[in-house]
C-alpha cells in the first residue's frame, strides 16, 4: 500500500510533520510495555506513522512504570509512546476486533508481542488479515518466538536474557548472575524485530507480498554473545562472570581517580598500550617481554590492571582524561545523565532534545539513532495521552461515520 491510496484528510490537531525515510509507511502498533513498544518507537521515530491500539480506561501498563512520575505522567511513556497517536479499542470484543481488521487492512505494518496465539484466538492471524491485505507485514516478539515446544510460555526479557547466555556473564565472578539496568532483552528483541521488518518492506518492493517477522527475545540477546558457543563446543571454554574486564584483555578496565571518580581506559591493543606507557612516564613497559604483546598483558592482567590504577589514582577525573587524550589514549568517564547534559559532544550532535510535553513542559529524551544524512529521524512529540487520537484515526485512516464512533463509544468498545 502506498501513501496515494489512504485518506488525505488533515488531523484535527497540527503536528510535525514526519521528514524521515519511512514516511508514507504506516504501522498499528497491538503491544505493550517495552518489546513490541521499542519496535514500534523505532519506526515512528524513522518517519512511519504509528497507531497504536490500547485497552480502554487503562491503556499500555508503561503508562504506569518508572521510578517517578512527576504530576502522575510516566517519564518512560514519554519516550517509549513518542511519535505514536493512541487509540483506544477493546481487542476482546468481536467489535474491537473488526476495527482492527479495518485499520489494518489499511496499514502496511502490524507490530504486536503478545503470546503466540492470542492475535489468532481474536481472529486477528496473520492468514486472516492478508486475505485483506496481502502485502502486510506482522512483526511478533515474544519470548521463545512463534513455533518450538516453549513458544506458549509466558516470556519476559529477564528470561530471555537468562536463557539467551547473558546473565550467566554479567557481574562480579563472587556474586550470582546479574542484570543490565536496563531492559536489554525486550530492547534487543525490538531491535532485531524492526530490522526484520525494514528487510520485509525492502523485499515487497520486489514481490508485492508481506510476511511475518519472528523476533524471539531469547534468539535476540543470544544473536549478540559473539562466540560462546563454538567456544565452549570447539574449545571446551566457558565464559565466566569477569566484573569490570573481559579476561586476558588488558589494560582495560575501570580505574580510580584523585577525585573519587572512575574512568575507562582501553589501551589493549599494542601500539595503544605504548602511548598509555608514555603517558604514564614508563614508557619501557612498551618494550618488556612481560607487557609488550597482546598475550603477555593478558597473563599478567591483574598486575598490570594495578600499576595503571596506581598512576591515574594521582590525577583528578578531567586532568587524567585531557592527559590521556593528548597521547590519543581512548578514555571516558563513566557518565551519569548529569555528565551526559553537560557533555559538548553530546550538546554539539543534539544526542539529547526536548520535546513539548502538555503537563511536564520540556521533556528531555535521547534523540533518534543512527543519523540518516538527508531523511533524518525525528522526535515529533512525546507519549500521547490515553485515546488522544481514537476519533481521528477512525475517521481518517478507518472511514468510520461520526454516528459508528459515538456507537462504538457509548458501548464501551472505543
Amino acid at each position: 500500500m502506498t501513501v496515494d491510496d489512504r485518506a488525505t484528510n488533515e488531523p484535527s490537531t497540527p503536528r510535525p510533520a514526519s521528514t524521515g525515510p519511512l514516511q508514507g509507511l504506516r504501522v498499528i502498533e497491538m503491544g505493550q510495555l517495552v518489546a513490541g513498544p521499542f519496535c514500534g518507537q523505532i519506526l515512528g521515530d524513522l518517519g512511519a506513522e504509528v497507531i497504536k491500539l490500547e485497552q480502554p480506561g487503562t491503556g499500555d501498563p508503561l503508562r504506569e512504570w518508572g521510578r517517578t512520575r512527576p504530576q502522575g505522567e510516566s517519564l518512560w511513556w514519554s519516550v517509549v509512546g513518542r511519535n505514536k497517536k493512541s487509540v483506544t479499542v477493546n481487542l476482546r470484543t468481536p467489535e474491537g476486533q473488526g476495527i482492527a481488521r479495518t485499520l489494518i487492512s489499511r496499514s502496511d505494518i502490524v507490530v504486536e508481542n503478545f503470546r503466540p496465539g492470542t492475535l489468532e484466538r481474536w481472529g486477528l492471524g496473520y492468514d486472516t488479515l492478508a486475505a485483506d491485505n496481502p502485502g502486510l507485514i506482522l512483526a511478533r516478539v515474544s519470548g521463545f518466538g512463534q513455533t518450538g515446544p516453549y513458544s506458549s510460555r509466558a516470556g519476559y526479557g529477564s528470561i530471555g536474557e537468562a536463557m539467551g547466555g547473558l546473565r550467566y556473564v554479567v557481574g562480579d565472578p563472587s556474586t550470582p548472575p546479574s542484570r543490565v539496568g536496563i531492559s536489554i532483552g525486550d530492547t534487543l528483541a525490538a531491535v532485531f524485530a524492526a530490522i526484520g521488518t525494514l528487510g520485509a518492506v525492502y523485499e515487497r518492493t520486489r514481490s508485492g507480498r508481506g510476511q511475518v517477522v519472528d523476533s524471539a527475545i531469547y534468539e535476540a540477546v543470544l544473536g549478540i554473545m559473539e562466540s560462546i558457543v563454538p567456544e565452549w563446543v570447539i574449545s571446551g571454554y566457558q565464559r565466566e562472570r569477569s566484573g569490570a574486564i573481559l579476561p586476558n584483555v588488558a589494560p582495560s578496565n575501570v580505574y580510580p581517580t584523585a577525585d573519587g571518580g572512575w574512568v575507562l581506559i582501553a589501551a589493549n591493543q599494542n601500539t595503544v598500550f605504548a602511548r598509555l606507557a608514555e603517558a604514564m612516564g614508563m614508557p619501557e613497559l612498551a618494550t618488556d617481554p612481560q607487557f609488550s604483546t597482546h598475550g603477555a598483558r593478558g597473563e599478567r592482567q591483574e598486575q598490570l590492571d594495578a600499576m595503571v590504577g596506581k598512576f591515574t589514582v594521582q590525577h583528578d577525573a578531567r586532568a587524567l582524561e585531557e592527559l590521556l587524550l593528548a597521547h590519543s589514549v581512548p578514555v571516558g568517564k563513566i557518565y551519569r545523565p548529569e555528565d551526559m547534559l553537560g557533555d559538548e559532544q553530546f550538546i554539539a550532535r543534539k544526542s539529547i532534545i526536548t520535546t513539548p510535553h502538555p503537563t511536564l513542559g520540556e521533556v528531555p529524551m535521547q534523540n533518534t539513532f543512527p543519523r540518516l544524512s538527508r531523511t533524518d529521524g525525528s522526535v515529533r512529540w512525546p507519549g500521547p495521552a490515553l485515546s488522544e487520537h481514537t476519533d481521528e484515526v477512525l475517521t481518517v485512516v478507518g472511514e468510520f461515520t461520526r454516528d459508528a464512533i459515538d456507537a462504538f463509544r457509548a458501548d464501551g468498545i472505543i
